[in-house]
């Protein structure tokens, strides 16, 4: 079977025929140059209009790189003519296998914007010996392509949060869709400020904020200030996992405390190596430190009596009536207030300020959850640690709308996977 007919069955060219193959070597290693030429009396198309145009001339030949066959570079090559097009002036014809001044062939950016998926730029670009700037470049074509195409109806849930980007107080915003039949990245914004929450909206449009019926965040002041105002009729959900990190971040704190405390009058080190045994979930303990938790709580300690009240403080979630829940609640913060443990009493009155907040998740009737939002929030993590550092935000945005965005792709007649 020749060359020619296995391109003419994966990949055929309308209007154009495939010629003569042969070997040459590209970049120090082996390629196969196939010539492609028009058919007989087949006028060139107008790359603007995409209309018949009358010939004007012949540039020189150019290389158009296809997927690699067998281990082997693959380059269509090919004399674009120019057209006298009456609409558009002089314009180079248009093909049907590249896209303006592109040496990558549509297909061949499709194919390594898809690899990109589940590798590295920089590994995909090795393994196809090719260019990072051309993985770049076929990322952010798929990126396009898929934002212009992408469907935006139907949207009634989504989560606001963060993450951090470089090292010091940089961050990223990302809006996610979390809807039960849908669950994407739809947004990232740079910073996580007012202004960049306002940039969602915008972007967003009024249109679609009208049709919100949830929208999960955490305790951030901006997050909340620019939801409030522009989406008033959104059931406003703050995010479960936040608060339990709140949680565990003032255990963690009564413990280092008691810790020096105990260390400066000469007692027995208790507390020493019981981190994860506090801020664990018992059902999440292995079968060597149950026993030492239960030692632990025999003890009249205050990071004991912390890990209580953390503990304690699970059973809100257990409700199902926004009016009991609301009950435990201000109950609870009334305990804790009189523990004298001031990294827990700041947990209790930052509850307390937004307890309205706080009952909307059970007014949602617990199916709407942040932990989709975590969870993607662990994947963008993943994405950012294998791209090795992107330095600029538009990268990065490509990075993680591509990876997570669930973007529509052109259908094609064949996939190279």
């Amino acid at each position: 079977m020749r060359v020619q007919h296995i391109l003419n069955r994966v990949q055929k060219q309308p209007g154009f025929v495939y010629g003569a193959a042969r070997f040459v070597e590209i970049r120090q290693r082996p390629a196969l140059e196939i010539a492609l030429r028009p058919r007989k009396h087949r006028r060139a198309r107008c790359s603007v209009c995409q209309k018949p145009a009358p010939g004007y001339d012949t540039l020189a030949p150019r290389q158009f790189e296809f997927v690699p066959l067998w281990g082997l570079l693959v380059f269509f090559v090919y004399a674009l003519r120019r057209v006298q097009c009456p609409r558009c002036g002089v314009r180079v014809e248009g093909v049907p296998w590249a896209e303006g001044k592109h040496h990558l062939t549509t297909t061949y950016a499709w194919f390594l914007a898809r690899w990109a998926r589940r590798l590295s730029w920089t590994a995909v670009a090795e393994s196809f010996h090719t260019s990072w700037t051309h993985v770049y470049r076929s990322v952010e074509m798929a990126v396009a392509w898929g934002r212009a195409h992408q469907d935006l109806s139907g949207i009634t849930a989504i989560g606001f949060d963060e993450i951090q980007w470089h090292r010091g107080q940089h961050y990223l915003t990302l809006v996610y869709q979390i809807d039960a039949h849908c669950r994407r990245l739809l947004w990232v914004g740079e910073e996580r400020t007012v202004k960049t929450a306002l940039g969602f909206f915008r972007w967003f449009g009024r249109p679609r904020t009208a049709t919100l019926r949830f929208v999960c965040s955490d305790m951030w002041k901006p997050y909340l200030k620019v939801i409030a105002k522009k989406a008033p009729q959104a059931l406003h959900i703050l995010d479960r996992f936040h608060i339990v990190a709140h949680l565990s971040k003032a255990i963690d704190q009564v413990r280092a405390e008691e810790v020096r405390a105990l260390k400066a009058r000469g007692w027995q080190p208790v507390l020493t190596k019981t981190r994860w045994l506090l801020l664990k979930r018992p059902e999440h303990l292995t079968p060597g430190q149950l026993p030492k938790l239960a030692q632990l709580l025999a003890h009249n300690l205050r990071a004991v009596r912390a890990y209580l009240l953390k503990e304690e403080f699970q059973f809100f979630w257990g409700y199902i009536s926004p009016g009991w829940a609301g009950r435990f609640l201000d109950n609870w913060c009334k305990q804790v207030r009189r523990s004298r443990l001031e990294p827990m009493k700041k947990v209790a009155t930052m509850l307390t300020g937004h307890r309205h907040l706080l009952l909307n998740w059970f007014r949602a009737g617990g199916i709407i959850s942040g932990g989709a939002v975590e969870g993607f929030n662990n994947h963008a993590k993943l994405t950012m640690r294998r791209s090795f550092g992107f330095r600029t935000f538009t990268v990065i945005e490509l990075a993680l709308l591509h990876t997570l965005g669930k973007l529509p792709e052109p259908e094609s007649t064949h996939s190279f996977f």
